[in-house]
Protein backbone atom coordinates (compact mmCIF):
# COMPACT_ATOMS: atom_id res chain seq x y z
CA UNK A 1 0.00 0.00 0.00
CA UNK A 2 1.36 3.19 -1.32
CA UNK A 3 2.31 5.97 1.72
CA UNK A 4 0.14 8.45 0.49
CA UNK A 5 -2.86 6.11 1.13
CA UNK A 6 -1.55 5.52 4.91
CA UNK A 7 -1.36 9.24 5.12
CA UNK A 8 -5.24 9.13 3.66
CA UNK A 9 -5.78 6.88 6.49
CA UNK A 10 -4.23 9.39 9.68
CA UNK A 11 -6.18 12.25 7.87
CA UNK A 12 -9.34 10.97 8.05
CA UNK A 13 -8.91 9.83 11.71
CA UNK A 14 -7.43 13.66 12.37
CA UNK A 15 -10.07 15.26 10.56
CA UNK A 16 -12.81 13.04 13.15
CA UNK A 17 -10.73 14.00 15.86
CA UNK A 18 -11.68 17.64 14.59
CA UNK A 19 -15.23 17.12 14.20
CA UNK A 20 -15.30 15.40 17.52
CA UNK A 21 -14.30 18.86 19.21
CA UNK A 22 -16.36 21.02 17.13
CA UNK A 23 -19.82 19.05 18.07
CA UNK A 24 -18.69 19.09 21.75
CA UNK A 25 -18.67 22.57 21.79
CA UNK A 26 -21.70 22.94 20.84
CA UNK A 27 -22.97 21.64 24.33
CA UNK A 28 -26.34 20.13 25.05
CA UNK A 29 -28.03 21.34 21.94
CA UNK A 30 -25.97 18.81 20.54
CA UNK A 31 -28.21 15.77 21.24
CA UNK A 32 -28.43 12.96 18.53
CA UNK A 33 -30.79 9.73 19.37
CA UNK A 34 -28.98 7.34 17.52
CA UNK A 35 -26.40 5.98 19.79
CA UNK A 36 -23.74 5.98 17.10
CA UNK A 37 -23.79 9.81 17.04
CA UNK A 38 -23.23 10.69 20.71
CA UNK A 39 -20.06 11.55 21.98
CA UNK A 40 -19.24 9.40 24.03
CA UNK A 41 -19.58 6.89 21.10
CA UNK A 42 -17.64 9.48 18.74
CA UNK A 43 -14.42 9.24 21.61
CA UNK A 44 -14.30 5.43 21.36
CA UNK A 45 -14.32 5.33 17.20
CA UNK A 46 -11.69 7.45 17.25
CA UNK A 47 -9.68 5.39 20.32
CA UNK A 48 -10.64 2.67 18.18
CA UNK A 49 -9.30 3.54 15.12
CA UNK A 50 -6.06 5.40 17.02
CA UNK A 51 -5.27 1.67 18.00
CA UNK A 52 -5.58 0.19 15.14
CA UNK A 53 -3.34 2.63 13.04
CA UNK A 54 -0.82 2.32 15.63
CA UNK A 55 -0.83 -1.56 15.33
CA UNK A 56 -0.16 -1.18 11.12
CA UNK A 57 2.51 0.88 12.10
CA UNK A 58 4.36 -1.46 14.50
CA UNK A 59 3.56 -4.50 12.08
CA UNK A 60 4.66 -2.77 9.42
CA UNK A 61 8.09 -1.89 11.13
CA UNK A 62 7.74 -5.68 11.76
CA UNK A 63 7.64 -6.49 8.93
CA UNK A 64 10.16 -4.46 7.65
CA UNK A 65 12.98 -5.27 10.01
CA UNK A 66 12.13 -9.43 8.66
CA UNK A 67 12.58 -8.32 5.48
CA UNK A 68 16.28 -6.44 6.46
CA UNK A 69 16.98 -9.51 8.32
CA UNK A 70 16.30 -11.48 5.61
CA UNK A 71 18.35 -9.81 2.98
CA UNK A 72 21.42 -9.81 5.58
CA UNK A 73 20.95 -13.47 5.80
CA UNK A 74 20.83 -14.14 1.74
CA UNK A 75 23.52 -11.79 0.47
CA UNK A 76 26.63 -13.83 0.63
CA UNK A 77 24.73 -16.56 -0.46
CA UNK A 78 26.14 -16.62 -4.41
CA UNK A 79 29.56 -16.34 -2.88
CA UNK A 80 29.58 -19.47 -0.38
CA UNK A 81 28.02 -21.17 -3.50
CA UNK A 82 30.77 -20.39 -5.74
CA UNK A 83 33.42 -21.32 -3.42
CA UNK A 84 31.50 -24.52 -2.19
CA UNK A 85 31.85 -25.61 -6.16
CA UNK A 86 35.52 -24.66 -6.06
CA UNK A 87 36.13 -26.89 -3.11
CA UNK A 88 34.22 -29.66 -4.83
CA UNK A 89 36.70 -29.17 -7.58
CA UNK A 90 39.41 -29.92 -5.29
CA UNK A 91 37.83 -33.15 -4.40
CA UNK A 92 37.93 -36.53 -5.52
CA UNK A 93 34.46 -36.13 -6.72
CA UNK A 94 32.71 -37.39 -10.45
CA UNK A 95 32.54 -35.26 -13.28
CA UNK A 96 28.54 -36.18 -12.69
CA UNK A 97 28.66 -34.83 -9.09
CA UNK A 98 30.20 -31.42 -10.27
CA UNK A 99 27.98 -31.35 -12.89
CA UNK A 100 24.97 -31.66 -10.29
CA UNK A 101 26.61 -29.00 -8.38
CA UNK A 102 26.68 -26.60 -10.46
CA UNK A 103 23.28 -26.86 -12.02
CA UNK A 104 22.32 -25.67 -8.47
CA UNK A 105 25.16 -23.16 -8.20
CA UNK A 106 23.98 -21.94 -11.61
CA UNK A 107 20.13 -21.48 -10.28
CA UNK A 108 21.54 -19.66 -7.29
CA UNK A 109 23.63 -17.39 -9.41
CA UNK A 110 20.61 -16.46 -11.52
CA UNK A 111 17.59 -15.23 -9.33
CA UNK A 112 17.24 -11.57 -9.38
CA UNK A 113 15.84 -11.70 -5.66
CA UNK A 114 19.61 -11.78 -4.52
CA UNK A 115 20.78 -8.72 -5.80
CA UNK A 116 18.37 -6.49 -4.23
CA UNK A 117 20.26 -5.76 -1.12
CA UNK A 118 19.20 -2.05 -0.32
CA UNK A 119 17.85 -2.05 3.10
CA UNK A 120 14.27 -0.66 2.82
CA UNK A 121 13.26 2.23 5.42
CA UNK A 122 11.26 0.71 7.92
CA UNK A 123 8.33 3.23 7.19
CA UNK A 124 8.16 1.52 3.77
CA UNK A 125 5.02 0.29 3.31
CA UNK A 126 4.56 -3.51 3.24
CA UNK A 127 2.92 -4.86 -0.44
CA UNK A 128 -0.63 -5.81 -0.46
CA UNK A 129 0.31 -8.94 -2.35
CA UNK A 130 2.96 -11.43 -2.30
CA UNK A 131 5.87 -10.14 -4.24
CA UNK A 132 7.60 -12.34 -6.78
CA UNK A 133 10.91 -11.37 -5.01
CA UNK A 134 9.66 -13.78 -2.03
CA UNK A 135 8.71 -16.61 -4.02
CA UNK A 136 12.54 -16.11 -5.80
CA UNK A 137 13.90 -16.16 -1.91
CA UNK A 138 11.79 -19.48 -1.64
CA UNK A 139 13.59 -20.73 -4.52
CA UNK A 140 17.20 -19.92 -3.00
CA UNK A 141 16.47 -22.03 -0.06
CA UNK A 142 15.66 -24.83 -2.53
CA UNK A 143 18.45 -24.66 -4.54
CA UNK A 144 20.77 -23.90 -1.73
CA UNK A 145 19.34 -27.21 0.12
CA UNK A 146 19.99 -29.24 -3.42
CA UNK A 147 23.34 -28.05 -3.59
CA UNK A 148 24.03 -29.28 0.17
CA UNK A 149 22.71 -32.56 -0.26
CA UNK A 150 24.89 -33.12 -3.54
CA UNK A 151 27.84 -32.10 -1.18
CA UNK A 152 26.39 -34.35 1.32
CA UNK A 153 26.23 -37.53 -0.66
CA UNK A 154 30.22 -36.60 -1.50
CA UNK A 155 32.38 -38.74 1.05
CA UNK A 156 35.84 -37.13 -0.35
CA UNK A 157 34.06 -33.52 0.49
CA UNK A 158 35.78 -32.68 3.94
CA UNK A 159 36.87 -29.49 3.66
CA UNK A 160 39.00 -27.92 6.71
CA UNK A 161 37.36 -24.45 5.96
CA UNK A 162 34.87 -24.37 8.77
CA UNK A 163 32.63 -22.05 6.98
CA UNK A 164 32.52 -25.18 4.23
CA UNK A 165 31.54 -27.90 6.56
CA UNK A 166 28.61 -29.42 6.27
CA UNK A 167 27.37 -28.65 9.95
CA UNK A 168 27.61 -24.98 9.11
CA UNK A 169 26.22 -25.74 5.55
CA UNK A 170 23.06 -27.27 7.43
CA UNK A 171 23.04 -24.11 10.47
CA UNK A 172 23.60 -21.35 7.42
CA UNK A 173 20.50 -23.62 5.56
CA UNK A 174 18.28 -23.65 8.33
CA UNK A 175 18.96 -19.27 9.41
CA UNK A 176 17.78 -18.75 5.41
CA UNK A 177 14.41 -20.83 5.88
CA UNK A 178 13.84 -19.39 9.08
CA UNK A 179 14.47 -15.59 7.92
CA UNK A 180 12.57 -17.04 4.83
CA UNK A 181 9.13 -17.75 6.88
CA UNK A 182 9.74 -14.70 9.54
CA UNK A 183 9.21 -12.64 6.33
CA UNK A 184 5.79 -14.84 5.42
CA UNK A 185 4.28 -14.32 9.23
CA UNK A 186 4.80 -10.86 9.00
CA UNK A 187 3.46 -10.42 6.17
CA UNK A 188 0.61 -12.08 7.38
CA UNK A 189 -0.02 -10.26 10.59
CA UNK A 190 0.47 -6.60 8.73
CA UNK A 191 -2.00 -7.85 6.22
CA UNK A 192 -4.27 -8.95 9.20
CA UNK A 193 -4.06 -5.93 10.90
CA UNK A 194 -4.89 -3.94 8.05
CA UNK A 195 -7.94 -5.76 7.16
CA UNK A 196 -9.02 -4.76 11.04
CA UNK A 197 -7.79 -0.93 10.41
CA UNK A 198 -10.11 -1.07 7.39
CA UNK A 199 -13.09 -2.27 9.06
CA UNK A 200 -12.94 0.22 11.67
CA UNK A 201 -12.29 3.65 9.76
CA UNK A 202 -14.81 2.23 6.83
CA UNK A 203 -17.20 -0.61 7.54
CA UNK A 204 -20.76 0.45 6.40
CA UNK A 205 -22.79 2.33 9.07
CA UNK A 206 -20.64 1.93 11.71
CA UNK A 207 -17.18 2.92 10.09
CA UNK A 208 -15.85 6.17 11.22
CA UNK A 209 -16.18 8.15 7.45
CA UNK A 210 -19.54 6.98 7.90
CA UNK A 211 -20.42 7.76 11.78
CA UNK A 212 -18.87 11.34 10.54
CA UNK A 213 -20.56 11.73 7.58
CA UNK A 214 -24.40 11.02 9.19
CA UNK A 215 -22.74 13.82 12.46
CA UNK A 216 -22.55 16.43 9.28
CA UNK A 217 -26.20 15.60 8.44
CA UNK A 218 -27.61 15.91 12.01
CA UNK A 219 -25.95 18.96 12.43
CA UNK A 220 -27.14 20.30 9.19
CA UNK A 221 -30.84 19.08 10.22
CA UNK A 222 -30.23 20.35 13.69
CA UNK A 223 -28.96 24.00 12.72
CA UNK A 224 -29.58 24.43 9.48
CA UNK A 225 -27.85 24.68 5.82
CA UNK A 226 -26.41 27.89 6.60
CA UNK A 227 -25.93 27.74 10.53
CA UNK A 228 -22.65 28.53 11.71
CA UNK A 229 -22.55 25.40 13.55
CA UNK A 230 -23.50 23.63 10.09
CA UNK A 231 -20.33 25.81 8.51
CA UNK A 232 -17.70 24.85 11.22
CA UNK A 233 -17.80 21.77 10.20
CA UNK A 234 -19.41 20.95 6.06
CA UNK A 235 -15.56 21.67 4.77
CA UNK A 236 -14.12 19.25 7.13
CA UNK A 237 -13.51 16.10 4.40
CA UNK A 238 -13.51 12.20 5.01
CA UNK A 239 -12.83 9.83 2.09
CA UNK A 240 -12.53 5.92 1.85
CA UNK A 241 -9.08 5.04 1.33
CA UNK A 242 -9.58 1.32 0.20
Amino acid sequence: MSSSAETGHAKNLANFQTLIEFVSGYGNTYNPSKETLKIPQLNLIATNAHAKLSDVTQKNTDYNNTVNDRILAFQNLRTLSTRLINALQATHASKETIKDAKGYNRKLQGKRALSATIIPDLNTPAPVKISTSQQSFDMQVQHFNGLISVLQSEISYKPNESELKITALTSKQSDLEAKNREVSVAYVNVSNSRIMRDRTLYDSEIGLVDVATEVKKYVKSVYGTRSPEFEMIKGIRFRKVL
